[in-house]
């Protein structure tokens, strides 16, 4: 199948296609006569792999990982356990702190008195702290 193709049938673009290429995380796919790159079954099972990753939140380079593990399929998946223990805590961390950040603003939010702009609290806590 043609990059266009490949590139509908996960959801990427196509730049991001010839971005995993260089990068390794895809094979480089085979030319046709006409110089088209030409993908099959297995970039596609691999580009659909990739996508979901990214999709929840792993890095390149965890990825990278990933998919350097999921060659060997007769190695101990400790090594994947760890990528995604890892993966745990930092999602358990944006939580957290996204949990902070609602209270903050449920709490400004809830002391808004609907006054102008320019005494508004959302935008003063917003506003960058001046330097000391």
């Amino acid at each position: 199948m043609k990059i266009g193709a490949l590139a509908k049938a996960t959801g990427t673009k196509v730049e991001t296609v010839r971005y995993y290429e260089k990068i390794g995380l895809l094979p480089r796919a085979a030319r046709t006569t006409a110089n088209y790159r030409d993908y099959g079954s297995d970039h596609l099972a691999r580009l659909s792999f990739i996508r979901r990753a990214r999709d929840l939140g792993f890095t390149l380079k965890a990825l990278s990982e990933l998919l350097t593990l999921s060659d060997d399929k007769e190695q101990s998946c400790e090594a994947v356990d760890d990528i995604a223990s890892r993966h745990l805590a930092k999602i358990d961390q944006k939580i957290d702190d996204l949990t902070t950040l609602r209270s903050e603003l449920d709490r400004v939010i809830s002391a808004c008195q609907h006054g102008t702009v320019g005494d508004c609290k959302i935008i003063e806590t917003l506003a960058p702290r001046p330097l000391s």
